[in-house]
């Protein structure tokens, strides 16, 4: 099993960064793609970004382009999302995610992922 806990998350002003954390343990070895879902309040769950486990690839939503980044360090088990340049409708719950395949398509999917963390909150105040 693996377990994924989340950080990072908080109250910022548009125009703001953060930088969110997901720490992995238990079975990690086995992990390929990790990545970010977020759920808007009263919206449905949306990919946000992914990266393969030795970081040469990564996808981002096009919402996200230019302004998030997404990284990992195998060695801590953990994935980084920087968020630069905050708007109000980023505001929502973060969630990490990992999967054991190795099949690079569907990504942008939910259902790809075997493992979720709880999630952490992201409000950015206009």
């Amino acid at each position: 099993q693996v377990q994924l806990v989340e950080s990072g998350g908080g109250l910022v002003q548009a125009g703001g960064s953060l930088r969110l954390s997901c720490a992995a343990s238990g079975r990690t070895s086995s992990l390929t793609y990790m990545g970010w879902f977020r759920q808007p309040p009263g919206k449905e769950r949306e990919f946000v970004a992914v990266i393969s486990r030795s970081a040469g690839s990564t996808n981002y939503a096009d919402s996200v382009k230019g302004r998030f980044t997404i990284s990992r360090d195998n060695a801590k088990n953990t994935v980084y999302l920087q968020i630069n340049n905050l708007k109000p409708e980023d505001t929502a719950v973060y969630y990490c995610v990992a999967c054991l395949r190795s099949d690079s398509r569907f990504l942008s999917l939910g259902g790809a992922y075997e493992y979720w963390g709880q999630g952490t909150q992201v409000t950015v105040s206009s």
